[in-house]
């Protein structure tokens, strides 16, 4: 599954251009999540760097929520060397829509 969509990548808005923004206001636009873990990321901001990643910032959900910073290939990578079940890619919640706000999540 691709992850970063042409789609997805449109709708994203510019890193920090939601900053000091009410959560009420601040949409969720993409969701990861890890399908044999805990872990969740929700996208709220992003942008290509120059070298060709992808950084997004949005909430991350594992032990406790927190804002933060992550990058596509982290999570392109995250399972490389596993095995078994723990071995299954981060995937891209298709299902999750754009009317969902960072309050609902936090």
């Amino acid at each position: 599954m691709k992850l970063l969509t042409e789609e997805i990548k449109a709708r994203l808005p510019k890193l920090y251009s939601k900053d000091g923004k009410d959560p009420q206001d601040v949409k969720i636009v993409v969701k990861f999540f890890d399908p044999t873990g805990y872990w969740t990321w929700y996208v709220t901001e992003g942008e290509q760097t120059e070298d060709g990643d992808w950084e997004f910032f949005g909430l991350v959900d594992r032990f406790e929520k927190e804002l933060g910073y992550f990058q596509l290939s982290e999570l392109e990578h995250a399972k490389d060397g596993a095995t078994g079940l723990r071995g299954l890619p981060i995937e891209r919640d298709m299902h999750y829509g754009f009317e969902h706000t960072l309050a609902e999540v936090k």
